[in-house]
């Protein structure tokens, strides 16, 4: 593996008994991403590959240029979010002699030199509005001009563009523009957070510590007590990439030729080692748990960021906490908030879906009907509700 790769598990061999380049696991999330990328490869479709950060999704990309009709020409690489507006339109599209301060000669851009090859648009999300009408023209006629030129440029290049962020989500913000998502999302790849795939963990482990004991002349050759079921109940935020990192650390690290559960940072081995939900709820806008003793109430440490201080003040980000584990936390309150002889399930659920219906009429624009296909009801049974909850009847 060369350095600044990040791989996504061992070989995983396809069912034609091919391998997916640079990319592995076994798991069903992984079959799936392998099928699709496999699938769009070979067609000419604009891809848009979306994940969190340290899923890799420059290797998806990397794949679908490897398997393509194109991998004989150049796969042009370019994170969006590390320029500014001016920059990255310089790199984009070149610029001529004179253009701006400093452009003492005609420089091509990365689309000229992925003619014929793909485009890798990373942080496509970060791109301002301003640009996106330029990409677009990209996509739609496959021209553009330099920056400060009159006349257009040709390219062949196919853009593969990828995002840590919901790009439906910042169209209905309006800070993405809704054509240039639907030209770029022909076929997305999504990608599983690591905790949703957690049955990739040992063969991701073992191929880090096969290629830093070689980098590093090192001969940690198994894992000691513990260490696997600490690594597999952890949250990973930072998915691979955060793995990736903690098992080069314990290779530089260890004495033996054994990994020790010491060896792992604290928020990964210690479970009690963790901000408790009053915390979470305080950091959330102030929701406060009373402290409990047992643990049950306790957020584990794979809820919160590693390194994150305690106390009412924690850096929490309750946008990389799953679905699953909010629950958790919302029940666990409705609980410790409900009296003996209350109905729970108006302390709990019904709270719950008061807030979905509610959300998800705004997201709808306030059609009624949109709103009931999405919740799987019908528009009667959602005029209820919404009587019954006290939210705006009015369309």
């Amino acid at each position: 593996m060369h350095s600044g790769n990040l791989h996504l598990g061992c070989d995983f061999v396809s069912s034609r008994g091919q391998l997916l380049p640079g990319v592995i696991g076994h798991s069903p999330a992984m079959r799936e991403v392998d099928r699709v990328t496999r699938k769009v490869a070979v067609s000419n479709a604009s891809v848009l590959i979306l994940g969190e950060t340290g899923t890799g999704k420059e290797l998806i990309a990397s794949a679908v240029h490897r398997l393509s009709h194109r991998s004989g020409g150049p796969f042009v690489k370019v994170n969006c979010g590390a320029l500014s507006e001016s920059l990255l339109e310089s790199e984009l599209f070149g610029h001529v002699r004179g253009a701006f301060t400093g452009a003492v000669a005609n420089r091509a851009g990365r689309f000229e030199a992925a003619d014929g090859g793909s485009i890798f648009l990373d942080e496509i999300n970060s791109t301002t509005l301003t640009l996106q009408v330029k990409l677009l023209r990209v996509l739609q006629e496959k021209e553009f001009e330099r920056v400060g030129d009159t006349s257009s440029h040709r390219t062949d290049a196919r853009i593969i563009a990828a995002s840590n962020r919901d790009l439906m989500r910042q169209v209905q913000l309006e800070e993405f523009r809704e054509d240039l998502y639907w030209r770029l999302n022909v076929v997305p790849v999504e990608l599983p957070a690591l905790r949703h795939r957690r049955e990739d963990i040992p063969a991701l482990v073992a191929f880090f510590l096969d290629h830093y004991n070689e980098v590093n002349d090192r001969y940690v050759s198994h894992l000691g007590p513990g260490v696997m079921r600490a690594l597999q109940d952890y949250h990973w935020p930072g998915n691979v990439r955060e793995l990736q990192n903690y098992v080069e650390r314990a290779v530089v690290m260890s004495d033996t030729d054994e990994l020790v559960l010491d060896a792992l940072p604290l928020c990964v081995r210690d479970p009690h080692h963790s901000a408790p939900v009053r915390e979470l709820n305080s950091a959330a806008g102030g929701l406060q748990a009373p402290p409990v003793s047992n643990g049950m109430n306790e957020v584990r440490p794979s809820d919160v960021a590693p390194g994150a201080p305690a106390g009412a003040n924690a850096a929490l980000d309750i946008n990389r906490m799953d679905l699953k584990t909010l629950a958790r936390i919302v029940v666990q309150r409705g609980l410790d908030e409900a009296d003996d002889a209350e109905d729970l399930h108006s302390v709990v659920v019904d709270q719950v879906e008061r807030e979905l219906i509610s959300q998800l009429l705004l997201r709808c624009g306030g059609v009624q009907t949109k709103t009931a296909s999405r919740l799987g009801m019908n528009r009667n049974t959602l005029s209820k509700k919404m009587k019954d909850y006290g939210l705006n009847l009015d369309d």
